[in-house]
């Protein structure tokens, strides 16, 4: 007999509640955060690297970013990653240091930010539906093969309904949460 393996399901949710939590720390509330430019891609070298590949960001104060980038070579190809991409910022070159200054957001970007949320809140909501997905297909093809009883896969079924919808629950709060941080004047 098979059983359902919970702890599986669990990691596996817990994945894309993970991946949620990252894609909300990159948005921007108001407030300079240095995973603010993580999207943020140089080319560099001959080839695109990551942000955080060639400099580092600091945070001396509220709305102020430092990235301080390690080979001067780079600055403007920095600079220029910066200013082109979406977040809307103005960056500043004082040697190897690239300043930005984060404005405040206004209320037709705060509404824009929070779509932006729910959109990501969708995606993870998606990935995990898929996961109770295979897995109940998967129960299913362990009930049809004779591994497991009725009993047992309508059992099963239900727990994985359960464990998805505790998953689903917990992206509704941390959505509403960022939502009502982004909406802060």
């Amino acid at each position: 007999m098979a059983d359902l393996n919970s702890n599986e399901i669990q990691e596996r949710m817990n994945k894309g509640i993970e991946s949620f939590k990252k894609d909300l720390s990159s948005l921007r509330v108001g407030r300079a955060s240095s995973s603010m430019l993580d999207p943020i891609n140089v080319n560099a070298y001959g080839s695109i690297l990551p942000l955080n590949q060639t400099s580092t960001v600091s945070v001396p104060e509220s709305r102020l970013l430092l990235v301080s980038v390690w080979d001067n070579s780079l600055v403007s190809f920095v600079e220029k990653a910066i200013r082109e991409s979406s977040l809307g910022l103005n960056p500043m070159v004082e040697g190897n240091i690239i300043r930005i200054a984060v404005p405040p957001l206004s209320e037709d970007r705060r509404i824009e930010l929070t779509k932006v949320a729910a959109k990501y809140a969708e995606n993870s909501k998606i990935s995990i539906r898929n996961i109770r997905r295979d897995m109940v297909e998967s129960i299913r093809k362990s009930q049809k093969n004779g591994d497991i009883s009725e009993d047992q896969k309508h059992s099963d079924e239900i727990k994985i309904q359960e464990i998805t919808d505790s998953h689903i629950k917990n992206i509704d709060f941390l959505l509403s949460n960022k939502e009502n941080e982004i909406l802060e004047t």
